[in-house]
């Protein structure tokens, strides 16, 4: 009864938003004793401030009148060791994230007052305050616009010579916890996306780009710590496949993020990105295949150069990388011992890469890459030489193919490798590029995978006359005996069965007999289970899995995942298709559906 004696008080009102804001101007230090009654008084200037930029105009303009970022700023540098900064971002973070009215983020802005906050000195050992910090951080950046992120640039003599938003996040770029670096490369996707002139000149100086520098060698870090675990001795296989499947899920996020990046319509930015993609990451890997080596001078093997060629053609859009890659295989079909000496075909290859790579350069600065059509002109110059670098094996397309594997240089080296696994990763690169839709069409005719189809046509392509050697040394896998581990035969198949599709080709008499033998041997140990403990469940097992293999071997090489190849190498000793225990039967019956679709397709071009 004599509450209802008191006048109520509009929390929300503008006179209760002055009074709350001269009690906070009147706070001279803040520590553990007046921490909460700070706390209090930022928290219901932050509710306030947010109700009226929806409900009240008048609420912002006292907001602006009373210079209240200020007062955030100067309790910021007056907290001392109070433990006040976490609490006071997340409450900078809530009220930027709710302000709507355009002048109101412009004023939030305006005066340093934002850029005081993110360049305040902050002690980040221990405790939460990282993730505070970095969330503001990102918020900031979703407020920002072509109109306003120039008012967070520190300029000296019209020159962008700081962006303390883009500068401070990037400190925390290769932070352990996965958040954080989601929150720092939202931002700077945030950034790249607004903006304007000055930015770009900023973000493309040495200084600034050297972030995307340190972002392929952290790619390149991660690379050779999957080779690293695929080496080691210590580890189970299972052990193995789990920090493989982490850690390549980790290359993947770094890929989508560069794809992210190339996706947005800026010509300085594409460049610089995609020069130091090729330049750091492509060229050296594509330089381990080339030149025959298991690994290069980084210490990278040929299998991870393989596994992540393929993942990068998977994954990037745009013609500029699959072209790239494309040429440079391409320029590895040439039989070593047409030379006199294997160091001129080494240097002849280092030549022919590093050439595409000064093309390229060329192209860009021959052109004005922001007029129309100006990567159609740059894409035909770059392909014009790389065509003439080519044509200085086109003369041994013609040649007789001999038996010896050793002849083989380049990929087609690792195509007839001993090593199982280099082979299928070496035809795995293969089939990407060439069913890449953004494959050059005269690089496609070159291949003559998927594209080509007519005879005319096949006559220069520079893979479709080694078919037949290809096709062979996949069947000679499926027939081996003893016969190898269940995976190998099951990706051999695939690869086979692309290899007839794509073609229209029949096998020939030597073929078609290794076809039929590894056929029957396969069937021959599939019967054998027949006469097991578990035959009542065999009729199950195959109508459920049926299905299952019939997808896996359709599945296109745009889709199917080469993380196969680092199992295949991660396994010292691989087990029998007929060593069997409760786990193996399923993976058994498994390659013996694949083998039984593989047949009835081939008989079914055969007969």
């Amino acid at each position: 009864m004599w509450r209802s004696l008191w006048p109520t008080i509009d929390r929300f009102s503008l006179h209760h938003f002055r009074y709350i804001v001269n009690q906070l101007r009147e706070i001279r230090v803040v520590d553990k004793r007046n921490r909460e009654v700070v706390l209090d008084l930022l928290q219901s200037i932050v509710e306030i401030v947010t109700y009226g930029d929806r409900h009240d105009p008048a609420i912002f303009e006292c907001f602006m009148e009373f210079q209240v970022l200020a007062e955030f700023v100067r309790i910021l540098k007056i907290g001392g060791n109070s433990g006040i900064e976490a609490p006071l971002l997340q409450y900078l973070s809530i009220m930027i994230q709710n302000v709507e009215n355009e002048h109101a983020i412009y004023y939030c802005f305006s005066n340093g007052y934002i850029n005081s906050v993110i360049s305040h000195h902050y002690e980040f050992d221990g405790g939460d305050l990282i993730p505070y910090y970095v969330s503001f951080l990102r918020t900031v950046s979703g407020k920002i616009g072509r109109d306003t992120i120039c008012l967070l640039v520190k300029v000296h003599q019209d020159t962008a010579i700081s962006l303390p938003l883009y500068d401070e996040a990037l400190k925390f770029a290769n932070h352990g916890e996965k958040m954080i670096q989601i929150a720092v490369r939202a931002l700077t996707l945030n950034i790249y996306n607004v903006a304007d002139e000055m930015v770009y000149q900023f973000l493309t100086t040495p200084t600034a780009s050297a972030y995307f520098s340190s972002l392929i060698l952290n790619l390149k870090n991660k690379c050779l710590h999957v080779d690293a675990i695929i080496n080691g001795v210590k580890e189970s296989f299972h052990e193995k496949k789990r920090d493989l499947l982490s850690e390549t899920d980790r290359i993947l996020d770094d890929f989508y993020y560069l794809k992210d990046i190339l996706c947005i319509p800026e010509q300085r930015l594409n460049k610089l990105v995609t020069e130091n993609i090729v330049n750091m990451l492509i060229l050296p890997m594509l330089l381990t295949l080339l030149n025959n080596r298991l690994s290069n001078d980084t210490g990278l093997s040929a299998i991870t150069c393989l596994y992540v060629l393929c993942r990068l053609l998977q994954v990037f859009d745009g013609t500029n990388l699959v072209n790239v890659i494309g040429s440079a295989v391409l320029f590895s079909f040439m039989p070593p011992n047409v030379t006199d000496a294997a160091e001129s075909v080494v240097s002849a290859r280092l030549e022919q890469v590093n050439g595409l790579a000064v093309c390229y350069q060329e192209g860009e600065e021959m052109v004005d890459l922001q007029h129309e059509g100006a990567e159609n002109f740059m894409m035909n110059y770059v392909l014009k030489h790389s065509l003439e670098f080519t044509e200085l094996s086109s003369c041994f397309d013609s040649s007789p193919l001999e038996n010896s594997e050793n002849e083989w240089g380049g990929i087609f080296s690792c195509i007839f490798s001993r090593n199982h696994s280099l082979m299928l990763g070496s035809l795995m690169l293969l089939f990407t590029v060439a069913d890449s839709k953004d494959l050059h069409y005269q690089l496609a005719a070159k291949i003559g995978f998927s594209q080509v189809k007519t005879a005319s046509e096949m006559i220069g392509s520079t893979v479709a006359g080694h078919i037949q050697k290809i096709v062979n040394q996949l069947l000679k896998v499926l027939a081996s005996e003893p016969p190898l581990s269940v995976p190998i035969l099951l990706h051999a198949a695939w690869f086979l069965r692309k290899l007839l599709v794509f073609l229209d080709q029949k096998l020939e008499d030597n073929d078609c007999h290794l076809f039929k033998t590894s056929y029957e041997v396969s069937c021959g140990h599939l019967y054998e289970e027949f006469d097991r403990c578990w035959f009542d469940h065999i009729p199950d097992v195959l109508k459920s899995e049926w299905a299952n293999c019939k997808t896996a071997l359709e599945e296109s090489s745009q889709s199917k995942d080469p993380f196969f190849l680092l199992e295949l190498a991660s396994i010292q000793n691989p087990p029998s298709v007929f060593y069997l225990t409760s786990q193996a039967i399923p993976v058994l019956l498994l390659i013996g559906n694949g083998w039984l679709i593989v047949s009835r397709f081939l008989f079914s071009i055969f007969n």
